[in-house]
């Protein structure tokens, strides 16, 4: 998934390039217009990589609208310490000035692990293994992060956690000893944040990883990501079996409330999908919701706007920053061929089209929460 770059990709990196004054700080106060639910979300993205502050206000006041209560920002190491104890929040400072703008609570993403790959990391840290990273450093960065920013209330330090440890199963003691020497640490001076990790339920459940999840089903939540494809990305489910996929969580899960970090459905037909089946599920994945509310922390969707195609794999640091294996023959299989797909997916699975058109399950999605509220 892009996930993990796409809060400071969507444009704002090029809107630090261009805009010499900040028209917004993070201490402003926020004037709610309508009653906001914190526990729905939804990932707030531009539709292109040039965009102005004025066209992304715009966007973040259309997404506060619809009564959400939150929304995702990834943020990165290597970009708010690049230079070991001097931060950098010029980019963060305008996400979270829009978040809080908008009366919008926040769950963070702090990279981690990224899947198969650790980090991003700073230069000054390099290529640090598992039991390298630094609890104390952690620590640090993310006390530094959550005392700046009051309106973050949820963290997941690590994605695709799953994928980290498929093969090498034997660094999940390393792993958990780290996560909770740092929980405790960040709780004492952050109690009211929660605090977990993230897993792709779809690689879950199409790999037989659950045991994985379960062993490492530590501090407040455990979090999901959902896309209703198989192994080589493509949409194999109906709506019904997707809501059928969520429910697995609670039997993956026993103790804990679950997060529903990034749930999707592509309306690409390149992959199987359509404007109709996203409706559909995204019905399907709020009466999943409202039938299990006191067990869930958060629910967002999973995002806004569409991208245009071929440009989204790319914002995937594990995909950009390394040399795809192609397979012979047709490529059926090879990762060119998954990619390919997950590009699709990924940039087909907003509520609105690049141009702004609405799909059918925009106005769905504002009904579904207004039912809510």
């Amino acid at each position: 998934m892009d996930r993990k770059i796409l809060g400071i990709s969507g444009g704002i990196a090029v809107i630090i390039a261009v805009v010499a004054v900040m028209l917004f700080t993070p201490n402003l106060e926020s004037t709610p217009i309508q009653k906001h639910n914190e526990k729905i979300g939804l990932v707030i993205n531009a539709p292109h990589s040039a965009i102005s502050l004025q066209d992304l206000n715009q966007i973040y006041s259309e997404a506060s609208s619809t009564g959400i209560g939150r929304s995702n920002v990834y943020l990165f190491w290597n970009i708010v310490e690049p230079v070991r104890g001097e931060y950098d929040w010029k980019q963060s400072d305008v996400l979270m000035s829009f978040n809080k703008n908008n009366d919008l609570k926040v769950t963070l993403f702090f990279s981690v692990i990224n899947g198969e790959t650790l980090g991003p990391f700073p230069n000054w840290i390099g290529k640090p293994s598992l039991n390298a990273i630094g609890e104390d450093r952690l620590v640090n960065i993310l006390d530094a992060i959550l005392s700046r920013y009051d309106i973050i209330d949820t963290v997941v330090i690590a994605g695709e956690t799953e994928s980290q440890f498929r093969y090498h199963e034997q660094n999940i003691p390393v792993y958990k000893e780290l996560f909770n020497g740092v929980y405790a640490k960040l709780k004492e001076k952050h109690p009211d944040v929660q605090i977990g990790n993230g897993f792709a339920l779809h690689n879950v459940l199409n790999k037989n990883l659950e045991h994985i999840v379960s062993d490492l089903a530590i501090g407040d939540f455990v979090a999901f990501s959902y896309f209703p494809v198989d192994t080589l990305n493509d949409i194999v489910k109906t709506p019904e079996e997707a809501k059928v996929d969520l429910e697995k969580t609670f039997e993956i899960i026993h103790d804990k409330k679950i997060g529903l970090f990034e749930v999707s459905w592509s309306t690409s037909d390149f992959v199987g999908g359509n404007e109709t089946s996203q409706q559909l599920f995204l019905e399907k994945s709020f009466e999943f919701y409202t039938e299990n509310e006191s067990k869930i922390e958060f629910f967002t969707w999973y995002r806004q706007y569409d991208r245009p195609d071929g440009t989204c794999v790319i914002d995937k640091p594990e995909i950009a920053n390394q040399t795809l294996t192609v397979g012979g023959g047709s490529g059926l299989g090879s990762s060119e061929y998954i990619m390919e797909r997950l590009s699709h997916y990924i940039c087909n699975s907003g509520l609105l089209s690049v141009d702004g058109t609405p799909k059918s399950s925009w106005n769905e999605f504002k009904n579904q929460i207004e039912l809510i509220n």
